[in-house]
């Protein structure tokens, strides 16, 4: 065998090298009506050699980014003490400068000097497309000190090459470039995914996300947990999101994909494990948001004999473990604070604690006799009225801006009015208020929330309920723009926060009971007596855990009681329990006190590196109506897929 080297004639003098070990032939072989010729030139000694001096290279080194490779380091190592150094070094071609290239690989960029080799070789090397991959070999130089580039971990060195052997080549069109201040548009970044992996951005998010997925588990199996893998396809049962329907070769017969693994959990308590933990994928056939996938990855825990301040404190110390930056890592306890609390001064059960701007109350301020059909139709039954301040933002957002985030706020309600008044003199909160308040009214309202010229003012009025929506989607809007428009509200700090003592249940539009978590979730034992007579006053041991406004992880305590999870599924909620009858028979087979939680790694992760969409930090995300461009799922199936699985068959 020897070393040989591939040239593609394109009818012109360009050329593209390809280095491999090839037979000792020359052949000629035609592939896409183009001519690919072997031959053996410009191939130099170095190339020949053995690897037993890289081989003491690698060993030598201390990064073990090269271990079980052909190279001898990185493109993000080098420096000044490897001068000397004969390396080799393997990545893309970044920059093409005639004189020096600049190589790219998952680590940094290497500077390669190659303006001492041959005219030949130059002329060759000045040919190659970007993004094509290549090796290098040569030796560590020093950079002329005018050249030194800072902003670069190996900015104080470059490679004097010795050889240079294309490995992968790239043509000279590409579907994008890979420069980090000009990213590609949202489709194109979907439909050549594998590319857009090549960013920067895209490397380090994917390496802190496998980071902390790892420090996670270290956390946990230090504290005895047990890492178990629970079945993807299961059964459908109800409740919950809509699933995914698998069909089998079986007729009639469908497997479900699993939107969580929460009954496998529970049988596992039941089955004396005590401790579990697993990173999860789960899947929901649901509409895709920027925080939201049809598949996603969460990391799933439950203990047995806990009670809810248990899973509290282990989560806390456990995101602190496990934060990627040392800096950063979150203060514990967390902030607390009920469920009717958040919905009284935020509008939200997910409140962003980053900006104060609280909702105020002041409906005692109205008269109610004058203002019972001040919104667009009459508001039945009870009259609220809630008010938030920005300060000094009356300038910031324009009427415009102001109009959109009350259609957006207001597009649910229909007994509620919400009014965005900017102050920049007082005389404005009487115009933009009169047709509705009495200036009397109006002028209790100024002194009561200390309103002053500049502020911006967020009034609702209607019925309760809905004001606080309203205005608790208002707040996040309105923030969102002031911001947009350079005016910061929010602190850079993140903000965790527990939301405790939800309903256990929420009223259904035709007057039936929802579980406004899951049907698994334990009575709060305060509220027992209430189950039968009052239910929509029972409080649930269900806890969710908000980051900067968004849901990142919720859990409960488990209903371990056969009776009473029979008597919620059935008598209260009517649900048909035969699909769950393996869960209700291990409850009643001796069944442990537990309960857990699951954080959404997607959504975290995202948090974490500041992104808004979380197929950001997805390797292989889906796009818009979980569609996948990249390779075009999902899609119809054959004729012959459909017979075997006994189902209609569609060329739609």
């Amino acid at each position: 065998m020897m070393d040989l080297t591939l040239y593609l004639l394109k009818g012109s003098s360009s050329l593209v090298r390809f280095g491999g070990v090839l037979p000792k032939f020359s052949t000629v072989m035609k592939r896409h009506g183009k001519v690919l010729k072997i031959i053996n030139e410009y191939s130099s000694s170095s190339s020949l050699s053995s690897l037993s001096h890289f081989e003491a290279q690698r060993t030598a080194s201390n990064d073990k980014k090269s271990c079980f490779t052909t190279r001898t380091h990185t493109c993000g190592e080098l420096t000044s003490k490897d001068i000397g150094c004969k390396v080799r070094v393997k990545g893309w071609i970044q920059y093409n400068r005639s004189k020096f290239l600049l190589l790219r690989d998952a680590y940094g960029m290497t500077q390669v000097l190659v303006e001492e080799m041959n005219d030949k070789m130059r002329q060759f090397i000045d040919g190659l497309p970007l993004e094509s991959v290549i090796e290098v070999n040569g030796e560590v130089i020093a950079r002329p000190k005018d050249q030194i580039n800072n902003k670069m971990v190996t900015g104080d060195i470059e490679i004097k090459a010795s050889d240079i052997r294309v490995l992968g080549a790239a043509p000279k069109q590409m579907p994008l470039q890979i420069k980090e201040k000009k990213l590609p548009t949202e489709d194109i970044r979907m439909k050549y995914r594998y590319l857009y992996l090549r960013y920067p951005h895209m490397q380090k998010t994917l390496r802190l996300r496998s980071q902390l997925f790892h420090s996670m588990r270290e956390f946990l199996i230090q504290h005895h947990f047990v890492d178990v893998e629970t079945p993807t396809l299961f059964r459908k049962t109800p409740g919950g999101a809509q699933e995914f329907v698998v069909p089998t070769q079986i007729p009639g017969h469908f497997y479900s994909l699993v939107q969580s693994p929460q009954q496998f959990k529970q049988l596992l308590m039941i089955g004396g494990l005590d401790r579990y933990f697993q990173i999860a994928r789960c899947y929901r056939d649901e509409t895709v948001r920027h925080d939201r996938q049809p598949e996603f990855t969460q990391l799933d825990i439950e203990l047995s004999f806990v009670e809810r301040e248990d899973i509290i404190k282990l989560i806390e110390e456990l995101l602190k473990f496990s934060w990627p930056t040392s800096e950063e890592r979150p203060d514990i306890p967390f902030l607390q604070m009920t469920f009717h609390d958040a919905m009284l001064n935020y509008g939200s059960d997910k409140p962003d604690l980053r900006f104060e701007s609280k909702i105020c109350d002041v409906t005692h301020l109205l008269n109610p006799q004058k203002n019972a059909s001040i919104c667009q139709q009459e508001v039945p039954g009870e009259l609220s009225a809630r008010a938030i301040i920005f300060p000094k933002a009356a300038s910031v957002c324009k009427k415009d801006h102001l109009k959109e985030i009350k259609t957006e706020a207001m597009k649910n309600t229909i007994h509620s009015d919400l009014h965005m008044v900017p102050i920049k003199k007082f005389r404005d909160i009487k115009n933009s208020l009169q047709s509705v308040l009495s200036v009397e009214e109006i002028n209790k309202i100024v002194d009561f929330l200390k309103v002053v010229e500049g502020d911006l003012l967020c009034l609702c009025i209607g019925k309760p309920l809905e004001v606080l929506k309203v205005l608790g989607l208002a707040r996040v809007l309105t923030a969102d723009a002031l911001e947009a428009n350079g005016f910061m509200v929010r602190e850079v700090e993140n903000r965790f926060l527990w939301i405790v003592d939800f309903p256990l249940f929420e009223e259904s539009g035709m007057g039936s009971l929802l579980s406004a978590h899951h049907p698994f979730t334990q009575p709060h034992p305060d509220d027992m007596h209430l189950l039968e007579s009052e239910p929509l006053k029972v409080r649930g041991l269900h806890y969710d855990l908000v980051l900067n406004g968004s849901e990142i992880g919720g859990g409960s305590i488990r209903i371990s009681d056969a009776h009473l999870q029979k008597y919620i599924l059935n008598d209260l909620l009517h649900l048909d329990t035969s699909t769950l009858q393996h869960l209700i028979d291990g409850l009643s087979l001796g069944c442990p006190p537990h309960g857990g939680i699951a954080l959404g790694l997607d959504r975290l992760v995202a948090m974490i590196c500041g992104v808004k969409s979380i197929r950001e930090v997805i390797a292989f995300p889906k796009g818009l109506k979980g569609k996948d461009p990249m390779a075009g799922a999902p899609a119809p199936l054959t004729k012959e897929d459909a017979e075997t699985y006994k189902l209609p068959f569609s060329h739609c």
